[in-house]
């Protein structure tokens, strides 16, 4: 058995929930915020046999998306912050990062 802890773009959460739901996989959903851009994603805890880990993964890479989106450069140093002016910055954000972990024990009560 495998566990998968998948973070999810906000904007692709509903998307990947409803296939992964109408593939039959059953999943824990936790609103989680991104350390980089402090933006909202969404973590899925889904356990899954072995011979369904693949499927699961495909789910998720079929429904998420990348795109550009405009973020607000930060100043240089907190003091430089009252005369900084900065322009927005392009990063790619969405998608899925996908960690898949052995699990060594199972039990459902």
């Amino acid at each position: 058995m495998k566990m998968i802890t998948a973070i999810v773009n906000k904007k692709d959460t509903g998307a990947v929930c409803r296939a992964l739901t109408d593939e039959g996989f059953e999943f824990t959903k936790l609103a989680t915020t991104g350390g980089f851009l402090r933006d909202g994603n969404t973590t899925l805890l889904i356990g899954v046999a072995d011979e369904r880990l693949q499927p699961a993964i495909e789910v998720i890479r079929h429904n998420c998306a990348q795109r550009l989106q405009k973020v607000p450069a930060l100043p240089p140093t907190e003091m430089a912050a009252t005369v900084y002016h900065s322009y927005p910055a392009e990063v790619m954000v969405g998608g899925a990062i996908v960690f898949v972990s052995d699990v060594l024990h199972f039990e459902k009560m």
